[in-house]
Formats: C-alpha cells, structure tokens, sequence
C-alpha cells in the first residue's frame, strides 16, 4: 500500500501544478456517509451478530476493516494517471468479461441463495458484478471520447456501446443479477448522453431498453413475482411480500425525529438483511425523516460534487477524465436511488446495497476505490489548471 509521503512525492512530480490537490469537499462528504454508515450497520447487526457469532460488534469490526481496505485501494488508484487508464480500456473491458464468465463456472463461481455471483479470494467472497462494473464503464468513458464524433452524428456511434453494455448485462442476469444489470445499462446509458449522444437517438434507445427490460422482468418467474409483490406486498404480508412490509413498517414507524438510535424493533428478527439491503428503513426508523432527509443530502452533494469534478476536468481539456467523474456521479446517485426505492417500496425488490453506508465487502471496498479515482481526477484537473495559469503569468 503507498504511503501519503510517496503519493504526494508522485504527484510532485508528476504534476506542473506541484503538489498534491486535494478535494476536501468530496473527502468531507464521503467521510459522512461512511461514517454514517458504520453507526447504522453497527445498530442494524447487533442483534444479529450477537445471535449468529456471539459478537454484537462482529460487523462493525468487519465493515471497518474493509473501510481501511477500501481506503487503501482508493490510496493506490490516486497515483495512478488517468492517461493509463484510458489506453489500458481494452484490456480492463477483456477482464470484466472475464471475470463475469469465470464466475459462471461451475466449481468456479460460489453460489450463495441461489445466484452465483462471487469468487473465493483469500478465505472470503468478493462479488465480481462490482468491480466490472467499474472496468465496463472506463471503457464507455474511453469510447465516448475515442468516438466522439460517431457518438455525436450518427446512430451507430450509440448503437454500438449499448450493444456491449447490453451482452454485459445478459452475463449479469444469468448470475441472477437483475440490480447489477439494471444499475450498468442506466449508468452507461446516462455516461453516453451526457458525452454528446444525439437526444432523439438517446428517446429511441431508451424505449427499446425499458422494453427489453420489461421483457427480462415478466419472463421469469422468479422476476415476475418480485414485481407483483412490489405492486401490492399487503396481498401476502408474511410470505412474498413481507421484507418490504417489514421495511415499510420500520419507514413507518420513524416518523419525524426516529425512535432513536440503537431503538429500531424491525432489526430484531423482523426485518431480513436489515445492515445490507434493508439498511435505509433502520436508519428511518431510527433516525426519521430527519435522519432520510440528511442521508438523501449527502448523496445528492457527493452526485453533484461528482458533476462538478467532470466540469473542471472538461474545462481542464481532460475528457476522459471528466467522464470518469460524471460515470462516478451517474453511478452513485442510481444506485442510491434504487436501493432508497426500493426500501420505500416505490420499486421492486433487488439486491443492491447502499452506496458507502450498507455492510458489503466487495461493494465498500469497490466505491471507495472509485472515489480515489474521482480523487485523481480533480488533482489532475487542478494541477492543469494551475500550470496553464503558471505559463500565461510567466509569458
């Protein structure tokens, strides 16, 4: 793991600007969620991990070792160029694929409740749909800016990124993985708009996508009783619908300033997987519509900070830097949107995690990573900026 004196002695040097540039906005925010994170998985799991371990904190003590992990990885990827990056898009995109392929294999793959979505790695499960999903969309960003001119005036510039993202998305749903699919297809989608995809082309493709979408839903059983449970869950409270009435309940029960912290009553046995997917209605229970409101604000600046990064970077001249920011921005904000959906019960179920708050190890460990990225990113954007203002007061 690099240490902060070889990070700034890199980017001393690699950098016109001089020195290490920081955002301590986007540091400042994400600390928030993250540390919001830890007290809700802490209060979520107690009672679970008391009874499943005979630790009350075994999930705390997890979830913080990921976060050093995490914040270690999120270390290492700062040093590393966004120029690298783009010229490595290929080979990342190959091992994507890769890696959603092996974990298919039987004997291969680890099956946990039916779906086959991770890899053994050193003694634990690491969920692969996380981290190629980041590597699928390093190459769209790479595309949009190789292929700017195709994406801009023709529909095949469009056609042929949605081609792959689609093929990405079918090896999701074979796992089954209908979140993961669903939040790359939208991520991807909004990355090739927002990087200059004629607007009547992007209408078309999105009504053949929810088509294609709405077609995957209701060809499964499995997928198809998720959606009509969502629809009316009260109609079998105690079988198919009884997470989200157990969520909803806990939502519920919140009101405007929560039970208090540590006092949720749906954790206890009530409400399944309440410190990964269901984490957002213990903390509404607990904290209320206070604590939904705070939540929803940071997500929302860490979006919008996001989209700001990708501004500086584009205003920098750094293209492909600013969509690796704006797919961060896409990324985060969609994901947190559904999962908040879904806790509300305003969407189906699915398996997704909350964005740097839910206890996950792949998933945690795979954002912060991400954000030492969008990180890199605004060092870049700003050492630029301040070379360039170097040059002009020099001449």
């Amino acid at each position: 793991m690099s240490s902060p004196a070889s990070l700034m002695g890199f980017a001393r040097s690699g950098s016109r600007g001089g020195g290490v540039h920081l955002d301590a906005v986007t540091i400042a925010i994400v600390l928030g969620i993250v540390l919001l994170g830890l007290v809700m998985v802490t209060s979520a799991s107690v009672s679970i991990a008391g009874e499943e371990t005979g630790q009350p904190f075994y999930y705390l003590t997890r979830q913080l070792l990921l976060t050093l992990i995490g914040v270690g990885c999120a270390a290492l990827l700062f040093t590393v160029r966004t120029d690298l990056l783009e010229r490595a898009s290929v080979p990342l995109l190959a091992l994507a694929i890769a890696l959603l392929v092996v974990v298919l294999i039987p004997g291969l793959g680890h099956s946990v409740n039916g779906s086959r979505r991770w890899l053994r790695l050193a003694g634990a499960n690491f969920q692969v749909s996380e981290l190629a999903r980041v590597l699928v969309l390093i190459y769209i960003a790479s595309y949009a800016v190789r292929r700017e001119a195709e994406l801009r005036e023709s529909f095949l510039g469009l056609l042929k990124p949605l081609g792959l993202l689609f093929a990405v998305s079918l090896l999701l749903l074979v796992e089954p993985d209908f979140g993961a699919a669903t939040v790359l297809f939208a991520t991807g989608f909004g990355l090739l708009f927002l990087a200059g995809a004629r607007l009547r082309y992007v209408l078309a493709m999105t009504a053949c996508a929810a088509a294609g979408f709405a077609v995957l839903a209701v060809s499964s059983s499995y997928r198809l009783r998720r959606l009509t449970t969502f629809l009316d869950p009260w109609a079998d409270p105690y079988n198919s619908g009884f997470q989200l009435t157990q969520s909803l309940i806990a939502i519920g029960r919140g009101q405007w300033f929560g039970v208090g912290l540590g006092d949720s009553v749906q954790k206890l046995f009530y409400l399944p997987e309440a410190h990964t997917d269901f984490l957002f209605a213990v903390l509404a229970e607990e904290l209320g519509l206070a604590g939904v409101v705070l939540t929803l604000a940071l997500f929302l600046a860490l979006a919008w900070r996001s989209f700001r990064i990708a501004r500086l970077a584009s205003d920098a001249g750094l293209k492909f830097a600013a969509c690796l920011a704006a797919g961060f921005g896409l990324w985060v904000g969609i994901q947190a949107f559904i999962n908040i959906g879904v806790n509300m019960g305003v969407l189906p179920t699915k398996g997704l995690t909350l964005p740097l708050m839910s206890y996950g190890r792949s998933s945690l460990i795979v954002a912060l990573a991400w954000v030492g990225l969008l990180l890199r990113v605004y060092h870049e954007a700003m050492a630029k900026q301040r070379g360039s203002a170097t040059v002009r007061g020099a001449t």
